[in-house]
Parts: C-alpha cells; structure tokens; sequence
C-alpha cells in the first residue's frame, strides 16, 4: 500500500482500523479516570461518581457498560433491598492500569510543552486575524 494508508504505528492501515474501536475506549477520558477509580478494588456506582469528579450519571453508566461489554470490568449484582451492584476491574481491566500511568507520566512531564504550544498557537491565531482584518476591513 502507499504511504497514505500507512498509519502512525508504521503498520497497515487495515491492521490500525481493526483495533480503531478499542483505542477509542481507552482513550476516553472517562475510561482513564473510571479505570484509576477502581484500580484497588470493587466499589458501588454511587461511590465511582462521587470519586470521578465532573462525570454524569449517563456518562458514567455508559463507560461501565462500554467496559463491561470489552471484558475490562465486572459488575456484580447483590439480591439484597435496596439491590447492592459493586464494579471492579477483571484482570484485563488491571493490565489496562500501568499503561495508562505510562500516559499519565508522559502528561506530566510535558505539561508545559503544551501549555506553551498552546499559547504560541494562540498567539499566531490572533495575528492571523488582525492581519485578515486588516486586509478585509471596509475602506
């Protein structure tokens, strides 16, 4: 194949496409954090809430599921009054975890890299419009 079907990971493009959908999962904000919640154990939904600060209840049942269904978290239904549901990571879910604070390290350690990326871009945003301005403005 050409160079436009070869993705960042030098492989085949086809190969990338396959596991498109499971990066998409670990990738996701509230995967990472959902993931770092129940690294030292099971705990109940309410409980996953409370820790993953920001995330919506439909956010968090969805990344549940989403986990659940990829074979990264077990859920466990208690048949007690009110029914008791505890979450915790399967042995896939935990190999999951060291990768994750790979990224996280990474994040760290560039922070201000980006923050400073970030600032330049903006910067060069603004010329670029005052210059646009300049040029279109009405005479």
């Amino acid at each position: 194949m050409g160079d436009t079907n070869t993705d960042v990971c030098g492989v085949d493009h086809s190969a990338c496409m396959a596991v498109t959908d499971l990066l998409a999962r670990i990738g996701d904000k509230w995967t990472v954090m959902v993931v770092g919640t129940l690294r030292n154990g099971p705990l109940r939904y309410n409980e996953i809430q409370r820790r993953v600060e920001g995330i919506s209840q439909r956010m968090l049942t969805l990344t549940l599921k989403g986990l659940e269904q990829d074979g990264m978290v077990e859920r466990t239904m208690y048949p007690t009054i009110p029914p008791r549901v505890d979450y915790e990571l399967t042995g896939l879910g935990r190999s999951l975890h060291q990768p994750l604070l790979v990224l996280y390290d990474w994040a760290v350690a560039h922070q201000s890299e980006v923050a400073a990326a970030r600032n330049a871009f903006e910067r060069k945003a603004a010329e670029r419009a005052a210059v646009h301005a300049a040029l279109f403005a009405p005479k």
